[in-house]
């Protein structure tokens, strides 16, 4: 008798996994149910389904030969039998049926031999008044995509507010502000847009960037209320009040396990479904996978949560090989990830200093900007990369960066999250190998320029100053006991030596040596330059001639301007 498989989710990692076991087992039956009507589509590509980047949400539905993965594709063309408009009820572990109600309103219990679940999440909602007024989504699917999409394209929308500023609240804000022109703000809870997943200098460089882009941000703001009669009119913080004809709920999701649990199936605390390497939950007929599971954080060695696409794909291909028979394992993950923010783009994989501390780690971030390319090639531009590392042990715990969305920052990150499991040390980032030529990258390459930057820190060689360090010392100069020393060329720093005399001394690097008498004693001093090159070996020099307390700019004045801080002739 042919074996028979059945899948609960139709989204990605369902599909995945039956079309992978369907493939080893031509012979085997599989079904692959879901209670909503479109299966099988790019939930991420969703924010750019609204922008207009991508025309037709078929395209989010469709093979890369333009099939659309529908019910009649999956028969076809997969062997598979889908279900769509068909919602699981119950799990029977005991006699190995599901109960599925389908669009009709009957019911039927399926019967398997092996199960997989990938329901995936539900958004949370914030318990305020006026949650439940019309034109309120949480873009959990492909049809609360395709409502927003005829509200802005009929008119409908003037204003907007998204409440969050994790992925999916700056995915969806710079979607309304970019081509639509919508005035859209953005409520965060936090202190910085995307908490917890990358330093606060980072997070401010991807803010300014999208404020330039027409974005309101309300940081260390919490929303009180949605007021309107039918429909939203506007959204209350403990600050202020934001009109809007349209509100992006985007404070976080939860597991949808409930079918799991109420089959007996193991729940870790948050609710997610627990599962082992092979992915097989506590029932090992049944396998999970997705954005319902919780898997191992390979920095820390303890659980984790990480719900990308790109994760739930890899895992449907391990539970279709398990399936079938092998022996495939998914061991975990580092959390890699990118964000496009209008012209540019902020990633990251592994631990933010500020998530690094609270795991125990003693870590701290170091920064660094740099060329992607070769200096003497024309075309070029700044690129920024932190690296989070543990001052005990010199391990690197993560790297986050932040440039052009065609500069190759996205693929620096890339080269280290592919060893993060692995717990290198800084030696290892200052001497990996990376592709060499002048068109695309430093014959030094800014990842090894990281790791160099963070050995001379470790090794107390280094002593940078955060953007807000440099901030607080900048506004509070009339009173503050500190010199800044421009290490750039004299054309570059003399219109601030002119307007601030007392405390900005232009002294190139290359003049440093000999102008050792300009340099003020018993004064903190506060090494600028471009990208920060300069200033540290100015830092080497002066620490030489017995200048201890001193400070580096991290990444330089490029850096500061990035993140949109006002230290300029004007202030």
């Amino acid at each position: 008798m042919s074996e028979n498989i059945i899948v609960i989710g139709a989204v990605a990692v369902g599909p995945k996994a039956a079309c992978r076991f369907k493939r080893l087992r031509q012979d085997a039956n599989v079904t692959l149910i879901d209670q909503d009507e479109l299966i099988s589509y790019g939930g991420c590509g969703i924010p750019y389904f609204i922008s207009g980047d991508v025309s037709d949400e078929k395209e989010l539905r469709s093979t890369s030969f333009h099939m659309v993965r529908d019910d009649i594709f999956f028969q076809d063309d997969k062997g598979v039998a889908a279900l769509p408009g068909t919602k699981a009820i119950k799990i029977d572990r005991k006699n190995k049926t599901v109960l599925v109600r389908k669009r009709d309103g009957s019911e039927k219990n399926l019967s398997y031999d092996k199960l997989v679940i990938g329901v995936g999440t539900r958004p949370k909602a914030l318990n305020i008044p006026g949650a439940s007024l019309g034109n309120i989504y949480s873009v959990g699917n492909l049809n609360d995509a395709i409502k927003i999409k005829q509200m802005i394209t009929t008119g409908k929308v003037e204003k907007a507010v998204v409440i969050g500023a994790g992925f999916i609240g700056l995915e969806m804000a710079e979607a309304l502000a970019d081509m639509w022109q919508i005035e859209t703000s953005v409520v965060e809870y936090c202190d910085q847009i995307m908490p917890g997943f990358v330093s606060r200098n980072l997070s401010r460089m991807a803010q300014h960037r999208m404020e330039e882009g027409g974005i309101s941000f309300y940081l260390d703001e919490s929303v009180e209320a949605i007021e309107g009669t039918d429909l939203v009119e506007s959204v209350k913080t403990n600050k202020r009040t934001l009109p809007a004809d349209l509100v992006i709920m985007a404070v976080g999701i939860g597991p949808n396990t409930d079918l799991a649990k109420d089959a007996g199936l193991d729940i870790a605390p948050g609710g997610f479904l627990m599962v082992n390497e092979r992915m097989q939950t506590s029932d090992p007929d049944i396998y999970a996978g997705g954005d319902c599971i919780q898997i191992k954080n390979l920095i820390t060695d303890k659980p984790g949560y990480f719900p990308l696409g790109s994760m739930a794909n890899r895992q449907g291909r391990v539970i279709g090989t398990n399936l079938a028979g092998g022996d495939a394992r998914f061991k975990g993950a580092v959390g890699s990830f990118v964000i496009k923010t209008f012209d540019m783009a902020l990633a990251g994989a592994g631990l933010s200093v500020e998530t690094a501390k609270k795991e125990g780690f003693d870590a701290v971030g170091i920064q660094v900007a740099q060329f992607d390319r070769a200096h003497f090639y024309p075309e070029k531009e700044i690129i920024y990369l932190e690296l989070v590392v543990d001052r005990k042990n010199r391990r690197v715990l993560g790297i986050q960066g932040f440039g052009g969305e065609c500069s190759g920052m996205f693929a620096r990150v890339n080269a280290v999250a592919s060893i993060l499991q692995y717990h290198p040390g800084v030696e290892a980032i200052s001497n990996l190998e990376l592709a060499y030529s002048p068109p695309f990258a430093s014959a030094m390459d800014i990842i090894n320029a990281l790791g160099n930057a963070a050995e001379n820190f470790l090794d107390g060689r280094y002593t940078p100053i955060s953007f807000d360090g440099f901030e607080e010392c900048w506004q509070n100069r009339q009173d503050d006991d500190c010199v800044y020393i421009d290490c750039r060329a004299y054309a570059d720093a003399r219109v601030f030596e002119e307007k601030y005399p007392d405390i900005w001394k232009s002294i190139p690097h290359n003049e440093l040596l000999q102008r050792m008498d300009e340099v003020p004693k018993n004064k903190k001093l506060i090494l600028v330059c471009n990208t920060g090159i300069r200033s540290y070996e100015a830092q080497i020099n002066l620490a030489d001639k017995g200048f201890e307390n001193t400070v580096s700019v991290e990444a330089g004045v490029a850096a500061l301007k990035q993140a949109g801080i006002d230290f300029d002739t004007k202030s």
